[in-house]
């Protein structure tokens, strides 16, 4: 038996094909490497902007604080009130927003921390801590307490 030769330019062109080929996969795996990588990166810048994003919330409650004792119209309390008022418009320009505590409480937003006499189930009817959200994601629960029917006037159920 005779075996039969390749044409050479048969060979050639299946040696092409197959480095085409391979060429191809490469392409592709570096393309889903590229992407992989970009997608890791942005996910490590956004958890470090919502690290240094939640310390700064911590100085504006520090400010808040603050102001809720210092004097009206006092010029240190103006200073200050303008620097809290600056932070928030940073934060704002981030996409950090305040969650809002009036009207009903919301489990997905809110801290219930305490509940207290009221006609309707719960309303919201004291705010402990803001709550704040970056897009439509929570960085921090607003703490709230609420009402729930059937509790007696001066009766309050606290966690803790």
């Amino acid at each position: 038996m005779k075996e039969e030769t390749e044409d050479p330019l048969t060979a050639a062109e299946r040696k092409a094909d197959e480095n085409l080929n391979m060429a191809k996969r490469i392409q592709a795996d570096f393309d889903n490497y590229r992407k992989r990588t970009q997608k890791e990166n942005e996910e490590f810048r956004k958890f470090a902007a919502e690290t240094l994003i939640s310390d700064i919330l911590s100085v504006m409650d520090d400010l808040e604080r603050a102001l809720s004792h210092a004097p009206e119209n006092d010029d240190l309390t103006i200073g200050v009130d303008g620097i809290r008022n600056n932070l928030m418009k940073i934060l704002v320009s981030r996409g950090v927003s305040e969650i809002r505590t009036d009207g009903k409480f919301d489990p997905n937003i809110h801290e219930a921390l305490c509940a207290g006499p009221g006609e309707e189930d719960n309303d919201i009817t004291e705010v402990f801590q803001k709550g704040y959200r970056i897009g439509d994601r929570v960085l921090r629960y607003a703490k709230v307490k609420v009402t729930k029917k059937g509790t007696k006037e001066g009766e309050q159920k606290c966690q803790g």
